[in-house]
């Protein structure tokens, strides 16, 4: 099994990064929320990895921690949830936001994940609740308020028929910090315009 990697970030595709880790290249998928906070090529980054073995291909997923890594594996051996889910929805929440969806039974906002129906959320939820630890709650329904309006807006502007990755692009341009999705919404939309 592949941990983790160290190494120089050789190309940036999202969700598709390139390590070069001793001249051998790795090929990475990962949520998208990994590639906001990612330094330029060439920067030397450490990656929590997971392999997953199949009969027609080997996969390997990055994560940024070791908490958005644990959700993963916790998350692809749910009956239905399989790693493009999984990893869609660390693409919309992080593990903190997710933890506190379960803790809270907030289907509702899982619904608005992409990919994710009433049926997987109330799934997640059920099997979910007795697995993930317990988070503190005054500090994740503040996290939870900003993400959910950020990822809103990602789901919103998916609605209205831009790219995923578009989209995100859109969102990540501005700055979010205690805006409504509306607001963010409208300043994505304004900024896609010039």
């Amino acid at each position: 099994m592949i941990g983790f990697l160290r190494g120089k970030i050789a190309r940036k595709a999202p969700p598709w990064i390139v390590l070069d880790v001793n001249g051998v290249g790795y090929e990475i998928e990962a949520p998208m929320t990994f590639f906001y906070d990612l330094p330029e090529v060439g920067a030397e980054i450490i990656l929590q990895t997971q392999l997953i073995v199949r009969e027609d291909a080997h996969n390997l997923f990055g994560f940024a921690n070791e908490a958005d890594k644990m959700l993963f594996k916790t998350l692809i051996k749910i009956n239905g949830v399989g790693a493009k889910l999984a990893l869609t929805i660390l693409s919309g929440q992080s593990a903190e936001e997710f933890q506190l969806c379960v803790q809270n039974n907030d289907t509702q906002a899982l619904i608005k994940l992409p990919g994710v129906g009433k049926k997987t959320a109330e799934r997640l939820v059920m099997e979910l609740r007795d697995k993930l630890p317990k988070s503190d709650n005054t500090q994740a329904i503040v996290v939870s308020k900003t993400g959910n309006a950020r990822s809103e807006a990602i789901s919103a502007l998916c609605s209205l028929g831009y790219k995923p990755l578009e989209a995100s692009q859109m969102v990540s341009a501005i700055e979010h910090e205690g805006k409504s999705c509306e607001t963010i919404i409208r300043l994505a939309l304004q900024g896609s315009v010039k």
